[in-house]
């Protein structure tokens, strides 16, 4: 009983005085307590001057003084000790635990500052050619001061106002200047949009070009088309995971995914620090070949401290992820599965793993496969060469053996998805082609986005096939086509995984990189430490800034590639002003003598119509006999001059009354 009742006055005193450590103080307290109480009672509940000693004393023995307030020491040792309020056990445990939060604290706080690892004064200068405020063309110059190197050199589509131009490709200007600087071309991957441009720089320039197999044989392709064969001694194949020194730096090619077999992402080291490029990109964990973007490989550059992430903008505006491409081959077994007959496929003649699934799907149910297109057709036996696919060329049929067979036993995969005049698809959907003429009960298939500026080519290239009776499958089925670019959960992985200081949104339209830099800025990068760039804007790079520095002169070339040749300037606004004012074309005799008309013909394409046309031939000759009146006469000796001067007179009359310019091509006989 006493054993009892000293653990319960124990637990008494605990409760009214946690300061207490001396369980002998603690049971007087409790008696004494229980006498005041007492007392209290029969005095009315006062307290007695005994009472109050007692409890001055006790406070001396607790520590508290007696101007102290207790309540404000208790708040200050609960604050301290909230894990072992909560968790009651051994005190060491709990000091631990409080250790292992101020440590995880630190380690989140390190590894979530880059800044740490940049203390070099080296800088770094990028300048990109291509490749911003456009979707395309991308070219981007790495530089130091004594060694440069060239990331993708890419061409871009022209756009309608651009007559008889097929491709652009970007001005090489800049890197005629510093061509003595610059060690090698590196590619990151082999879409039109990296290599496009790679023949027409190859003409003029001799660097080693260091890429992957895939992109080395479509190059290939390329240089022999344009007659180029020997610049093959210039190929540089590289292993992933492996470091080449070029220049002052070092360049590691990293493996990720993209809508092509083979892509690449780059970590650049320089003395100023790590330069993550990841080129085109998505995160696809179920890619047709099974190896997945190297996400480790990032993490590890990220743990060591990457100094600037360049990451592709192209799906900025797009939430979520970007499906994988396997859920292409689902749709397309879904559609040949009902198809009765034949199945034309149109997509990106590089996207090598597009067109490996529908060859797959059309071999499932039993169709032989004919790839017409030439640059299709070179993309695909040269992945099949080089081991990245494995079919038999036995599958394969010519264009012209197509008829031979049944057409619920034909699938034809071809070029044309962008509605480009020239390829094979729209020879077929306007009775062009030599061997196929589509058909009612064709089951047509474009598995692939319309570029930016190509949108009305491809609406033009849907209106021919769906005359013709076909079923066509473009953007009624969601997953017919899916994206090569990171959305932006994906973008957010890649900036959390790499961990830059500095962040350069890079591949888009000004409103993508835009977009891009606010979901870095959402992934913890410092606003300041992000630059939004437009082409030939050079950035220098440091540890301890990133800024523009000057403008570089960028620009465009337009490219007829039918000939593979390069037009002026001159000759395309020449064509843009013949599309839009017409032409006025005005031959004339004139009196040397007198200085008299003799005789005059007028003739106009797309100036007026064909029931205006006298009255307006009248009017120019009016103006001829105006001019012929005031003309002096030291011009009749110079006739170039003279037809200059006709040509500015019928030029501000003709704006006088249409409105327009249109081309004036005076042709003047002096007799």
């Amino acid at each position: 009983m006493e054993k009892n009742q000293n653990s319960a006055d124990n637990k008494s005193t605990q409760n009214s005085y946690p300061n207490d450590s001396n369980n002998k103080n603690n049971n007087g307290v409790k008696k004494e307590n229980n006498q005041n109480q007492q007392t209290s009672r029969q005095n009315g509940f006062k307290k007695t001057n005994r009472y109050a000693n007692r409890k001055k004393n006790l406070q001396k023995e607790s520590g508290i003084g007696e101007k102290e307030t207790p309540k404000k020491t208790q708040s200050k040792r609960r604050k301290k000790s909230n894990i072992s309020r909560c968790l009651n056990g051994n005190e060491n445990w709990q000091k631990e635990m409080e250790k292992a939060i101020i440590a995880n604290k630190k380690v989140h706080d390190e590894r979530l500052n880059p800044l740490r690892f940049f203390k070099s004064n080296s800088k770094i200068r990028i300048t990109p050619l291509g490749g911003l405020g456009e979707i395309g063309g991308n070219i981007t110059i790495f530089e130091t001061n004594t060694s440069a190197i060239i990331v993708d050199v890419g061409m871009s589509f022209p756009n309608e106002s651009m007559l008889g131009v097929d491709i652009l490709i970007p001005d090489f200007d800049y890197i005629r200047k510093i061509k003595d600087k610059i060690k090698a071309v590196i590619i990151t991957h082999a879409h039109e949009d990296h290599i496009g441009a790679m023949p027409y720089f190859y003409k003029e320039f001799d660097y080693p070009i260091y890429a992957t197999p895939l992109c080395l044989g479509m190059i290939s392709n390329k240089f022999e088309e344009h007659g180029l064969k020997v610049k093959r001694a210039l190929f540089r194949p590289v292993e992933k995971r492996k470091v080449y020194k070029i220049g002052d730096f070092d360049v590691e090619w990293i493996h990720i995914t993209h809508s092509i077999i083979d892509a690449s992402a780059l970590a650049i080291k320089t003395e100023a620090g790590t330069i993550i490029h990841t080129g085109d990109f998505k995160i696809d964990h179920t890619p047709i070949d099974g190896y997945p973007t190297d996400l480790g490989r990032l993490a590890e550059y990220g743990e060591k401290g990457v100094l600037l992430l360049m990451s592709d903008s192209t799906n900025s505006h797009r939430d979520g992820i970007t499906k994988s491409e396997k859920t292409v081959g689902k749709t397309f077994d879904e559609i040949f599965s009902k198809s009765k007959g034949r199945v034309i496929m149109s997509t990106f003649s590089s996207n090598v793993h597009r067109i490996y699934q529908a060859i797959e799907h059309g071999l499932k149910h039993n169709r032989k496969i004919c790839v017409i297109g030439r640059s299709m057709e070179r993309n695909l036996f040269t992945a099949m060469e080089l081991g990245y696919i494995d079919l038999s060329k036995e599958i394969f049929i010519d264009a012209n053996e197509v008829g031979k067979y049944p057409d619920n036993e034909v699938l034809i995969v071809t070029t044309g998805s962008q509605g480009e005049t020239m390829s094979a698809l729209y020879r077929m959907a306007t009775d062009e082609h030599k061997y196929i003429k589509i058909k009612p009960s064709d089951q047509i298939i474009i598995s692939a986005k319309a570029i930016p500026g190509n949108e009305a080519s491809v609406s033009n290239i849907l209106n021919y096939l769906l005359k013709s009776g076909a079923k066509v499958a473009y953007q009624d089925f969601s997953e017919i086509h899916v994206s090569g670019h990171a959305a932006q959960e994906e973008q957010k992985l890649m900036l959390r995984l790499t961990k830059p200081k500095f962040f350069l949104p890079v591949h888009g339209e000004y409103n993508h990189i835009e977009k891009h830099s606010k979901t870095a800025i959402e992934c913890g990068v410092d606003e300041r430490n992000i630059y939004l760039m437009s082409d030939g804007d050079q950035v220098e790079v440091t540890s301890g800034y990133i800024k523009r520095v000057k403008t570089v002169k960028t620009g465009k070339i337009f490219v007829d590639n039918q000939i593979n040749k390069e037009i002026s300037d001159d000759m395309v606004k020449h064509r843009q002003n013949l599309a839009d004012a017409g032409v006025v074309m005005v031959i004339a005799q004139v009196d040397q003598a007198n200085k008299k008309l003799v005789k005059t013909r007028v003739i106009t394409y797309g100036v007026v119509n064909a029931k205006e046309q006298r009255a307006f031939a009248k009017d120019m000759e009016l103006v001829l006999i105006q001019f012929l009146s005031n003309l002096k006469n030291e011009l009749l000796g110079d006739q170039r001059a003279l037809e200059n001067q006709i040509r500015q007179a019928i030029r501000k009359h003709i704006f006088r009354r249409l409105k327009k310019y249109p081309t004036i091509v005076p042709v003047i006989y002096l007799v």
